[in-house]
Parts: structure tokens; C-alpha cells; sequence
């Protein structure tokens, strides 16, 4: 069904207000659950909300707590993220991040103990809108075996690169899994095998089918070994600079809270904005003209959303209504 993105977000905030969510807090987290779904990230925007929910009901985030600065170095601020809702404190993070960039051409803000962000890309569009390079990344719950092994032992640990554009940002927003759990739950919405290979069945055969790699929990790391290595690498740097937990730390509370994440800006003042639209323009010059840069098809998504109304899955909608 199609739902329009006014609508949607009235029909978030409302039950995150029910919930005891302040006014401030909620239409924050309302406006980017439906700007996720906006912009075709499903599995971070409406199909999400509901587990968002059980969290605040479980008290895994504590509406009414803030972010609090523990440390400041340089260009540096750590921050206990004090398991308030998580794009609250993402969002809180990366503008500050911002005002450092601005301040020094580089900031950085490291966070422990705060809660899942949705989408990553959130919070490099909002770099990008402040003329700044945004990078980020947080790590996650275990939910997918090293290169090599057979049992989950590395988070995803999305990672965020956002550039500047005036003709449209240019955004990585990628898990290191192969396939985001929330991208296969999309999948199996949608009835559909993945497009490729996205992890093993529980024989350790590598399918195409979103049920069997999420009854095995064996998702393929993003370029096998290199997936592999670099979700071990992220992990290392979140917790290691902000204090935080660690993947292992976070998968031993069987539940997704707590997590580590970092956030630094820089100034694109200076970026040479000639030589990124030479890389783009070289990178799309082939025959194929289906080719994208990263975050493309976020704008077109986006734009279509707002003239037609945003997709949301039908038993998605009742849910939320339910709510």
C-alpha cells in the first residue's frame, strides 16, 4: 500500500508519544523512520518500528535518557550514549561532529552505550547537507561467522561514507554481510530469492533463499575473507576508541543494545568538486547504463516517494495501527 510520507511520520510519532517518548524525541525519531521508509530502506524505516517498540517496552532504550560527554581531546569527544533511543544520540553525534569539522576541518565523536541507529545513511546525508565528508560506523550483535568458520562471531558493523554533491550526495551505506538481515526480511516480504548467493542453509550450502539463511544464521560476509577481516577491523576501532562494548560483549546479552559507534566529519570546504564529478562521469561512461553512484537510487527513490506515496508492506501497516 502507499502511504503518504506526512502521514507516516504523524502515525509514527503518535505512538512513539503513547510510549512516553518527549515531543522533541519523537518527532526526531518519527521524521527519520519515515524518511528510511522514504527512501526505500524498509527493512531500517516502517518494517522495523515494531522491534524498535518492543525494545522500548523491554527498557533496552530509556526514552527519557541523553548523551553526555565523558571526554574531550582535540578534535575528539567520547560520549555514554546512556541507551537513549539511537538515532536520537547518532543524530546529536554527527552534528556535533559537524560543528568540530567546521571549527578544527576535522571532528570526531566516539559513542558507548547507545542503541541501533536504523539506517547509517541517516547521519551521512546529514553530513553531506552540512557541506561535510561524513564516516561512520557502528558495530552490531553476531549475526554472521568469520571467513572460514560456522558459527556467528561478527557483527555486520555497517559503515558509512558520505561526500558532498550539489547535483546528489554521494552515499556508501554498507553492512559487511552480503545481505543486511532487514534486506532479506525484505526478501521473504517480498516472497523473492535473492539476486545472489547471500549465505549458507544450514547444510553449509550457499543459497539464494532469505528463509534458510536466516534459520542458519550463516549470512556471506561481503567478499568473503575481505568481509570478514574488515567487520573484525570496525569492531576494533568503535570499541576500542569510545570504551564501548565489544560484538561479543553485546552478543553475550542476547539482546542488540549497548552498541559502539563513531562518527567523524570533514570539511569539504576544500574538496575538489571538478575531480568527483570525473570519477562519476568515468564510472557511468560504459555501455551499461543501469550503473549508479551510491546514493543515486536513494534520490529517485525519494522523489517518487514523495509524489506517489511511500511503499509499506500491508501487514506491516495493521501492525502499526495495532500499535
Amino acid at each position: 500500500m502507499l502511504i503518504s510520507f506526512d502521514s507516516l511520520t504523524h502515525q509514527f510519532e503518535t505512538i512513539l508519544l503513547k510510549q512516553g517518548f518527549p515531543k522533541n524525541k519523537a518527532e526526531l525519531c518519527a521524521e527519520i523512520f519515515a524518511g528510511n521508509s522514504r527512501d526505500g530502506v524498509h527493512s531500517h524505516g516502517a518494517n522495523r518500528f515494531p522491534v524498535f517498540i518492543e525494545h522500548v517496552k523491554e527498557k533496552l532504550i530509556n526514552v527519557d535518557a541523553e548523551p553526555a560527554v565523558i571526554n574531550r581531546e582535540g578534535v575528539t569527544e567520547n560520549w555514554d550514549g546512556n541507551l537513549a533511543p539511537g538515532m536520537y544520540t547518532a543524530t546529536l553525534a554527527m552534528q556535533r561532529a559537524i560543528e568540530l569539522s567546521k571549527e578544527n576541518n576535522i571532528g570526531c565523536v566516539t559513542v558507548k552505550n547507545t542503541n541501533h541507529w536504523m539506517r547509517g545513511g541517516t547521519y551521512g546525508w546529514q553530513a553531506a547537507n552540512a557541506n561535510c565528508i561524513g564516516i561512520c560506523i557502528t558495530n552490531t550483535i553476531a549475526n554472521m561467522p568469520p571467513w572460514g568458520g560456522t558459527e556467528p562471531r561478527l557483527g555486520n558493523n555497517p559503515i558509512v561514507v558520505a561526500v558532498p554533491r550539489n547535483e546528489g550526495h554521494v552515499v556508501l551505506d554498507m553492512a559487511m554481510s552480503q545481505f543486511s538481515y532487514g534486506k532479506l526480511q525484505e526478501y521473504q516480504f517480498a516472497n523473492k530469492d535473492l539476486p545472489v548467493p547471500g549465505g549458507y542453509d544450514e547444510n553449509g550450502v550457499l543459497t539464494t533463499d532469505p528463509n534458510k539463511i536466516k534459520v542458519s544464521r550463516r549470512t556471506l560476509p561481503m567478499g568473503y575473507w575481505k568481509g570478514s577481516g574488515l567487520s573484525l577491523m570496525l569492531d576494533v576501532l568503535v570499541a576500542g576508541l569510545s570504551g564501548g562494548k565489544t560484538v561479543a560483549q553485546i552478543t553475550a546479552q542476547k539482546k542488540e543494545y549497548g552498541l559502539s559507534q563513531i562518527f567523524i566529519c570533514i570539511d569539504a570546504q576544500n574538496l575538489s568538486s571538478s575531480i568527483v564529478e570525473e570519477i562519476i562521469a568515468f564510472t557511468k561512461s560504459g555501455n551499461d547504463t543501469s550503473v549508479r553512484y551510491p546514493g543515486e537510487q536513494v534520490l529517485a527513490t525519494r522523489k517518487k516517494s514523495l509524489e506517489k506515496g511511500i511503499v509499506v508492506n500491508d501487514k506491516i501497516w495493521e501492525q502499526l495501527v495495532n500499535l
